[in-house]
């Protein structure tokens, strides 16, 4: 009678919106997504997106967020405040500020965007050796 299709979940369409947080709500705690979320309000917490699901974020001009932010495609046109991971992509409106640490696998940067912090390369990160290692091969032995 009805079919379901337990393989590949159906990609996200360009812009999709499922969720919206609109201008007016404040929301104090950790977020589990998966689909397009568009957010002009206030988050306080971590944004995270379903293992093997297609999602998106989008943070609004007047939106904001305090956490951090994970998920496989990221828009910022407004403020956040945490480090982002986006597995796929990351746009940097020409509105957004960024306080903390991107780390990304391609990245678009518009003109009038701004980063306090740093812009970490998927690859360059896996390349890099844990901060112990790299204390204990400089350290010296008597």
């Amino acid at each position: 009678m009805f079919k379901t299709n337990s393989s590949k979940p159906a990609p996200l369409r360009e812009g999709q919106v499922d969720t919206m947080i609109g201008s007016h709500v404040v929301i104090r705690g950790d977020l589990q997504f998966s689909g397009g979320l568009y957010i002009e309000g206030r988050i306080i917490g971590k944004l995270i997106a379903v293992d093997g699901q297609p999602a998106s974020l989008t943070l609004a001009e007047n939106g904001s967020i305090e956490g951090e932010v994970r998920a496989p495609v990221v828009v910022i046109n407004g403020s956040l405040q945490g480090d982002v991971y986006a597995s796929e992509r990351i746009e940097l409106a020409a509105k957004a500020r960024v306080e903390g640490n991107v780390h990304y696998k391609v990245v678009e940067m518009t003109a009038g965007s701004q980063l306090t912090g740093r812009l970490i390369h998927a690859d360059a990160a896996a390349a890099l050796p844990p901060p112990e290692a790299a204390i204990t091969a400089g350290a010296l032995v008597d």
